[in-house]
């Protein structure tokens, strides 16, 4: 079940053909693609917030490749989700987490982002999830304890909201990039990322297990150019050229506390 995403109302959403709307009036209509919009105007910060067009095209082509597959290997042994589970990734991007996950395992997949183009993307290529348009800083537009696993792959987080659709004893899997991820490309990052998470969800939610996975692989000109897209603030500024480079990510495994 959704719920209505305009400013004080809040109330369930049901489905009327190709539209949803609530008892107040308020309606939404899917998109060709399958997904519904429920940003509200005032939650953008922008004419077109997110991740724009190239670099949802870029990050797809990427994942296309198989580079980042031991990233996803290692978020499933993490995870070890089954079928009955109700997951919803915050910051879903255009899918490649959620709905490999999906398919592998089964389980009922709902994918949030403020990205217009990374959502349509992510519902042309995983049908069988659902896919929201939505501000997850705001509001995650579902009810309380509606979900049994919580992602947040790289993503921003909303610690509060987490809380609220958690089911008792769920699970919060949360991925960060480690300092050497993307090294080549954009320096060394930050290492203490992990303790502030941690200390971020320490109302709520208890740490039940970390890793760190690491790969690399060797990119072509193209595909570090595409990589580029999805960087803020890349290190160079020169053409692209083929590199082998780091993706790591830091992956933390929460409970919710009842």
């Amino acid at each position: 079940m959704l719920l209505c995403s305009v400013r004080d109302c809040r109330l369930p959403l049901t489905r009327d053909g190709r539209r949803l709307s609530c008892t107040h009036g308020h309606s939404f209509d899917f998109a060709r693609s399958g997904y519904v919009n429920l940003l509200q105007p005032q939650e953008r910060r922008s004419s077109q917030p997110g991740d724009t067009a190239a670099a949802v095209q870029g990050r797809r082509r990427l994942h296309d490749t198989g580079a980042t597959g031991p990233l996803l290997d290692g978020i499933a042994e993490l995870l070890a989700a089954r079928a009955n589970d109700v997951v919803l990734d915050a910051g879903c991007g255009e899918g490649f987490y959620l709905g490999s996950l999906a398919r592998r395992t089964g389980f009922h997949g709902h994918g949030v982002d403020i990205s217009v183009p990374a959502v349509d993307a992510a519902a042309k290529r995983y049908p069988e999830c659902e896919w929201i348009v939505a501000n997850a800083d705001r509001f995650l537009p579902y009810p309380d304890r509606s979900f049994s696993i919580l992602m947040s792959i790289t993503a921003r987080m909303n610690s509060a909201e987490f809380r609220r659709v958690a089911k008792p004893d769920g699970r919060l899997l949360v991925a960060l990039p480690a300092p050497d991820d993307l090294s080549e490309l954009r320096g060394k990052g930050r290492d203490d990322r992990v303790a502030r998470t941690i200390e971020t969800f320490a109302e709520g939610f208890k740490l039940a297990d970390q890793r760190r996975v690491t790969t690399a692989a060797d990119l072509d000109a193209q595909t570090v150019e595409d990589l580029r897209h999805t960087i803020y603030r890349p290190l160079h500024s020169q053409p692209a050229e083929a590199m082998r480079v780091t993706f790591s990510l830091d992956l933390l495994l929460f409970r919710s506390i009842p």
